[in-house]
């Protein structure tokens, strides 16, 4: 017999959601999205025509009462992740929520509670994790396949600078490139070491043309064992997003380590004294992944692979990383 699919309500018309999301969502096994909801009952019934989504709201309040609907996804900006994730809870919805999951780790704990009393699913959208070849390049690691690892480095940088109006310009909504995009190496770092960094030392360009936010930074992130991220971030750079794992035996090298247009972008690569070997991977949607990762979880199948704790960590890591551009200074973490 086949499984009533997870029904979906989207929360704002976000681009990430248009572009990419709400695509993954419907294109998944396990889901379907039944609703959108914008402030303007205009903008949510042109997207919902757009999409081919079947009911429209005109509040973001009359989406997460609605009984028909099991999940909901939040593209909201920052500020507002924990307010509609907590009231998407409350109303017993499961939810998908933008990167980073809230403002601070304090928050992101709260909603990590919030969870655990409602017993929802709640996931972090970092979807790039659940390409299997992540889980690949992990096991290739643990293999000792580059032997001990001593470096990895990462990237992510766009170029955003030209525009006036965004809500990554503003500080005070969590706007900047760390909580942007440095996201993607930190929790790719945490996820490829199994460990919770030490440390954390920034530089930062801080843009008064951009709200005064972190347009670039770059830094050292400590791990235990004497492991570093070293990594970069960028709004107002050229874009790339490459990640390298370096061993004591060889070397990982991923070009396209989050986003990839093509299944030639997916490829990696392995470095070792027998040669380079190209690893040709599948072209996947992740956006479908994530979300077919989340049914599961919803259906009681098997656990979420990603948990909200691990967005607590993330937010940990982001947060001393801030606090290390902004006072020119290392930070340490309580583990």
């Amino acid at each position: 017999m086949s499984k009533q699919k997870i029904r979906w309500g989207v929360l704002g018309c976000a681009s990430i959601a248009k572009r990419a999301v709400v695509p993954g969502i419907k294109g998944s096994q396990f889901n379907e999205v039944r609703a959108i909801a914008s402030r303007s009952l205009e903008t949510a019934q042109a997207t919902a025509q757009e999409l081919d989504i079947p009911i429209a709201y005109g509040s973001y309040e009359e989406l997460v009462q609605d009984p028909e609907l099991d999940a909901i996804y939040i593209p909201l900006p920052n500020q507002l992740h924990k307010e509609w994730t907590i009231k998407a809870m409350k109303a017993g919805k499961h939810v998908l929520c933008e990167k980073p999951i809230a403002l601070t780790h304090q928050e992101a704990e709260e909603m990590l509670q919030v969870s655990r009393e409602m017993n929802v699913v709640v996931a972090e959208a970092f979807m790039y994790r659940y390409h299997p070849r992540y889980a690949e390049i992990k096991s290739l690691i643990a293999e000792g396949v580059i032997g001990d690892i001593r470096l990895i480095r990462g990237s992510f940088t766009f170029n955003n600078g030209n525009s006036t109006e965004n809500v990554r310009f503003v500080k005070e909504w969590g706007g900047g490139s760390l909580y942007d995009v440095g996201c993607y190496p930190i929790s790719a770092a945490r996820y490829l070491l199994g460990k919770e960094p030490i440390a954390a030392t920034m530089q930062a360009m801080f843009s008064e043309k951009h709200g005064g936010v972190d347009m670039m930074a770059a830094g050292l992130v400590e791990f235990p064992d004497d492991v570093s991220l070293l990594f970069d971030c960028g709004m107002w750079a050229a874009f790339r997003n490459p990640m390298e794992i370096l061993g004591t035996k060889g070397r990982i090298e991923i070009p396209f380590a989050y986003l990839g247009k093509n299944e030639q972008e997916g490829h990696y690569f392995v470095h070792t004294d027998q040669g380079i070997e190209e690893k040709k991977v599948d072209y996947l949607d992740t956006y479908s992944l994530q979300a077919d990762a989340i049914a599961r979880a919803i259906y009681g199948e098997e656990p979420l692979p990603f948990p909200l704790e691990d967005a607590v960590a993330n937010m940990k890591v982001l947060e001393a990383c801030l606090q290390s551009a902004e006072n020119g200074a290392r930070v340490t973490l309580n583990q």
